[in-house]
């Protein structure tokens, strides 16, 4: 678990501020070039740990109108260090992950429709073909849904929890997404770019999965030996795609 806070690691540094910013403003105007987000529904953050600090889009803003300043920075407890403007509601959410989930440097959320589908089905997406194998070492998590309780009181704080208690045994890096139930996807990734791209991947494979289910309802998942091979291929010390 990250433990650290900025206290811990002193002022922040004004140079990287901007950088942040930067990256987090182009995973934001990424998930909606590739038709993820309509209007507001949607939000990407990204996190530096040597600094503590997460920079997040406000809420509420127009994607058209957002500046790398109107990104609002924070520290991991939610307190605001640098911006004019309101977090995202769900930047608890977003805190949650970073907290617990090593490596995660780029958390997004969308509403995209077929991953919101398969959230409010509150049904897992099951890798029926080597697309999804690719990037996802296993089925794409469901949560389980929240107690009364847990919507009334800290809403996007115990959604982070959901999220953190259906990951356990899991790899947050091999398994990069998660379906909210009755709500939507998150994806994270190394970086915010990642993130982006991890977001857009989930939502394809989730169209492939439900044109699947939908001209064959019985269709298993792959073999765990193809479902290995490809996402191996890709990821770990073994993998030999692409050029090193």
């Amino acid at each position: 678990m990250i433990s650290h806070t900025l206290g811990e690691r002193g002022d922040p540094n004004p140079m990287l501020i901007p950088a942040l910013r930067e990256e987090v403003l182009e995973a934001n105007l990424e998930i909606v070039r590739r038709g993820l987000v309509l209007y507001t529904f949607g939000n990407a953050s990204g996190y530096d740990p040597e600094q503590g600090l997460v920079a997040i889009k406000p809420s509420g803003v127009p994607f058209d109108k957002l500046r790398p300043a109107d990104m609002v920075v924070t520290d991991l407890s939610g307190k605001v260090v640098e911006g004019a403007l309101r977090p995202s509601s769900d930047l608890d959410t977003h805190l949650e992950i970073y907290r617990h989930f090593q490596g995660v440097r780029g958390v997004v959320h969308t509403h995209s429709t077929h991953a919101t589908a398969f959230a409010q089905a509150q049904r897992e997406i099951p890798c029926l073909g080597t697309t999804h194998a690719d990037y996802f070492h296993g089925p794409v998590p469901v949560t389980a849904p929240l107690a009364e309780q847990e919507i009334r009181d800290a809403y996007e704080l115990n959604t982070g929890r959901a999220i953190v208690r259906r990951f356990q045994g899991l790899d947050p890096l091999a398994q990069p997404g998660v379906l909210v139930a009755s709500h939507g996807p998150f994806a994270w990734g190394r970086s915010p770019r990642e993130a982006a791209m991890h977001a857009v991947l989930l939502e394809e494979i989730a169209r492939m999965a439900a044109l699947t289910l939908a001209l064959r309802p019985d269709a298993a998942p792959i073999p765990r030996a193809l479902h290995d091979e490809h996402f191996l291929r890709k990821h770990g010390p073994q993998a030999r795609y692409g050029q090193g």
